[in-house]
């Protein structure tokens, strides 16, 4: 496995991220286009807004609901793949790092050294010998 393929879940987060935040942000934009008193003239574009946004949010909570459901689909593949790594160090470092999205310095904390630099070489090491064995 490479490490853009590792990567995958993090970024399917982000994205999910930035949906969530347009979705609320849409949502808020919404309920701010309701009209409050009928009958006067101009009250169909709020409609139209608000049709407009409706639908929009419709769209979005399908795709967020997608994206949702590949994240799952991800996270399993990954914990499977780490799960069947034979050495523990490594099978922590990649947990940490790709699953729980940690940055290398809490990584190195976490598995009891000071050197962010030491789970790093590891990491690195582990994928270009990963790339060495399949060629």
């Amino acid at each position: 496995m490479t490490k853009k393929e590792l990567s995958q879940l993090y970024w399917l987060n982000r994205e999910i991220e930035e949906q969530q935040r347009r979705l609320a942000e849409l949502e808020t934009l919404a309920t701010g286009c309701t009209s409050r008193i009928t009958g006067i003239p101009g009250g169909r574009v709020a409609t139209d807004r608000l049709a407009h946004y409706t639908a929009e949010i419709a769209d979005l909570r399908t795709l967020l609901d997608l994206n949702l459901r590949k994240c799952f689909c991800e996270l399993n593949r990954l914990t499977r793949y780490i799960n069947g790594i034979e050495d523990s160090q490594i099978r922590q470092i990649l947990s940490l790092r790709y699953i729980n999205g940690l940055p290398w310095q809490q990584i190195a904390f976490t598995i009891g050294e000071t050197d962010e630099s030491y789970p790093r070489r590891k990491h690195n090491a582990f994928l270009r010998k990963l790339a060495e064995n399949a060629e």
